[in-house]
């Protein structure tokens, strides 16, 4: 097959794919999803910064834990909640990793965690779907999550991976329609890039 013919099936699968994520509702999906993820960050940026201006500065807060607290113990409740779905900002632990003593060996174990906590939920969801009453009762209140998953599968562990999106919701829903394993773990390690994104982001403001 010559070069041109291969330009030419790579472009038609590439608009193939897009005029399914288009017909199915992925990007208006996308964009509400993110719409709601707005709100949260909002109010937890406010909250810093009325702490920052009228209680604590933030940065002597976030020595203050450096000092204080043993990082195993920070890890601990990160791993935590990023397997159990992730109710801790992760940007307050990137924060955390910018006034250590070794803030991107911080940074980067916070994106291993972060990415073997999703592999937890996953397994979390794969247990579930074994459990009869436990599945229907998940299916009925997850039924929207379990249902774009198995429209869009690794697109939607890309988005949950990179995204201000619930990362461990997505993987427990890939778990639950036993998405292929292998395929989640090349997917999510896209996590990965976004604790170097977002820790450059939020190092270079400390």
């Amino acid at each position: 097959m010559s070069m041109k013919n291969k330009k030419t099936n790579r472009k038609s699968h590439w608009r193939l794919l897009h005029q399914y994520y288009t017909y199915t509702g992925f990007y208006s999906f996308l964009g509400r999803s993110l719409i709601k993820a707005a709100p949260p960050i909002l109010i937890f940026t406010a909250i810093l910064l009325g702490i920052h201006f009228f209680v604590i500065d933030v940065n002597t807060m976030l020595i203050y834990v450096t000092d204080n607290f043993p990082p195993i113990g920070v890890f601990a409740i990160f791993f935590g909640s990023e397997s159990f779905l992730g109710l801790i900002p992760p940007e307050i632990f990137i924060a955390w990793c910018g006034k250590s003593a070794y803030p991107l060996w911080f940074l980067s174990v916070l994106g291993i965690l972060s990415y073997f906590g999703g592999i937890i939920s996953y397994f979390l969801g794969r247990g579930i779907a074994s459990i009869p009453s436990v599945f229907v009762f998940l299916e009925v209140k997850m039924s929207k999550q379990i249902k774009n998953m198995r429209k869009w599968g690794g697109i939607l562990i890309i988005a949950g991976a990179l995204l201000p999106l619930p990362f461990a919701i997505a993987s427990m829903s890939a778990g639950i329609i036993k998405f292929p394993f292998g395929s989640y773990l090349l997917y999510g390690v896209l996590r990965l890039l976004r604790f170097a994104v977002y820790g450059a982001l939020i190092f270079g403001t400390l």
